[in-house]
């Protein structure tokens, strides 16, 4: 058994002292390798920056170590059987896939930090914490004596994050009789009654759609911190949230947030973490693992991370549709949309996935991805009759793919989707998702079969519509942010460009209230600073408009047989 501990001197120095000891050795020369990047976050992270003093020992005597490459390292074993790795790690990234250390908690994904020995991953793992004796452990691994952990094999062990302390907050609800543990860590009054109540819902649901759980117990690790934050990540049986501020968690906007962040990362519980596309079964944590599945990955997940609230009665109707028109808000937002599918985007998440990267460039596989996957629901269901959806694709990739320890690829998805609804699919993944078609009109006729409509309408912000530019304003400052492509604004701004004033008025966050008193037919004359240069430029309107605003929204004259597919479909009256 491979053993990993942890102990630290100082915990306001973030500095963790990490012993690694492997025992039975058989090797002249063994290779250590830590990872590059973490599941659930498809770039390369380079984990190893932030360790030090790398060392090894063999009773007690010094022998050879030295780096190969960023993130592996070879240790000249000669004929020592057991040998001890010694270094340092430094614990100061508090987000859902960093690790944290400070005198009142541990907060530790292993992946940032614990080393494989080469060819003995499958071993079973032992991860020892020297912590405070009235320290608790929150964490999905089996706790086999205090303070310390047992994973079957190294996969395990980093995927399985936890936090120590004395202060962590735990309720448990259970469900088809498998515990599903709340724990959370931070300065917060949860309203645990209200809190078990909608958890226990949306994961009904969810065990609704798959039949079954894949794993015998679930652990959502909750950091609520003191100030505004918002991340989530999925692990085998577990995710870890970052969330606040936290005496703002029961109010209606956080908690929302709280409910809707954690139905996502427990339907990673099956897709993505079980259902995995082929390129990462098994990962690799060496490098990057390509894929162009990410709209099912993510973008199906995102989909049903609040669908599920909505199907659950844990959001009312009103309320899903504010969570589907903030993602309609954001992609046709992004120009991008025009310029790279969904399946090259998830390709690219390696490159630039999880950066605004230049303008227009990539599509986000969250938002498109979410919306495609509302898109083939409901167009499935139509094609149908209703007597297929999204749920059946999603069974059968659980079925014969996750449950049986399958990747799935490219073509495994289409054909399920073919299987359910027909070869006239094929034109949905040719426009969608591996073209750039508007999806405008076929969102709209797709929601028609439920009585919904999609609306679009003038940006009510005139330097948004009659002008095509956004900007964010401050006490200080109010600077331009994005620019519509064959804009007015296209032809005299530039993305940061400071605005100053308009037509001679000082800009003070009142750009609106200025652009409302004007005659725009005129044109405008702006003054800004660029690169720390004074200029001023003149915009005139054109015929168009830009940056619409859509939302969806039940049809008035919606038929019965409408009223009645939107009752199938999300589990409410119309």
């Amino acid at each position: 058994m491979i053993r990993h501990h942890l102990s630290y001197a100082n915990p306001l120095t973030h500095a963790l002292d990490i012993t690694l000891t492997i025992p039975d050795n058989e090797q002249q020369t063994l290779y250590l390798q830590l990872p590059a990047w973490r599941p659930g976050r498809y770039e390369l992270q380079h984990f190893a920056q932030k360790l030090g003093g790398v060392t090894a020992t063999s009773n007690g005597t010094a022998i050879p170590v030295r780096k190969v490459t960023k993130d592996r390292w070879l240790v000249e074993a000669g004929s020592a059987e057991n040998i001890e790795v010694r270094y340092s790690f430094y614990a100061r990234q508090m987000d859902g896939g960093g690790s944290w250390l400070d005198e009142e908690q541990l907060y530790l994904n292993g992946i940032n930090c614990l080393m494989a020995v080469e060819g003995r991953e499958h071993e079973s793992q032992q991860l020892q914490l020297a912590i405070p004796a009235d320290w608790q452990i929150a964490c999905g691994l089996p706790e086999t004596e205090p303070h310390s952990l047992l994973a079957k094999d190294y996969d395990q062990l980093v995927d399985s994050p936890l936090i120590a302390s004395n202060s962590l907050k735990k309720e448990t609800y259970t469900v088809a009789g498998i515990p599903f543990h709340i724990w959370i860590q931070g300065d917060c009054r949860p309203g645990w009654e209200q809190i078990k109540k909608d958890f226990e819902a949306f994961t009904k649901e969810q065990l609704e759609v798959f039949g079954d759980f894949p794993v015998a117990d679930y652990h959502y690790l909750n950091q609520i911190l003191p100030y505004r934050t918002y991340h989530g990540v999925e692990h085998v049986n577990s995710t870890v949230i970052t969330l606040g501020p936290g005496e703002l968690l029961m109010t209606p906007p956080l908690y929302k947030e709280f409910l809707g962040v954690s139905s996502h990362e427990l339907f990673h519980a099956w897709n993505v973490k079980q259902i995995r596309p082929k390129e990462m079964l098994p990962y690799d944590f060496t490098g990057e693992n390509y894929f162009r599945t990410g709209y099912v990955a993510e973008g199906i997940t995102t989909y049903y991370g609040d669908y599920m609230l909505a199907r659950s009665g844990v959001f009312t109707a009103a309320q899903y549709f504010e969570e589907l028109n903030t993602t309609l808000q954001r992609y046709f937002t992004n120009h991008s949309r025009n310029n790279m599918s969904v399946a090259d985007s998830s390709f690219d998440l390696w490159l630039d996935g999880y950066k605004p990267g230049i303008p227009d460039r990539k599509v986000s596989i969250y938002i498109k991805g979410a919306l495609t996957a509302l898109l083939l629901d409901l167009q499935l269901r139509r094609a149908t009759g209703n007597h297929q959806n999204l749920d059946t694709v999603m069974q059968h990739l659980w079925k014969e793919f996750g449950k049986r320890g399958i990747g799935y690829t490219e073509v495994d998805y289409k054909q399920l989707v073919l299987r359910a609804g027909g070869e006239t699919f094929e034109t949905y993944f040719e426009r969608y998702i591996e073209g750039t078609a508007p999806i405008g009109g076929a969102l709209d006729e797709a929601l028609g079969f439920v009585g919904c409509t999609l609306n679009s309408e003038k940006s009510a912000l005139l330097y948004e519509s009659v002008f095509g530019f956004k900007v964010i304003a401050d006490a200080q400052s109010t600077k331009v942010t994005a620019i519509a492509p064959n804009s007015p604004a296209s032809e005299a701004l530039s993305t940061d460009d400071e605005l100053i004033a308009l037509n001679g008025r000082k800009i003070e966050q009142n750009l609106q209230a200025l652009l409302a008193d004007m005659d725009l037919a005129q044109g405008i004359a702006l003054t800004l600073f660029r690169n720390k240069q004074l200029r001023r430029v003149e915009l005139r309107p054109r015929q168009q408009t830009y940056y619409t605003r859509y939302s969806i929204s039940k049809k008035p004259d919606a038929t019965d047989a409408e009223k009645q597919n939107f009752r199938l479909w999300l589990k409410q009256d119309f």
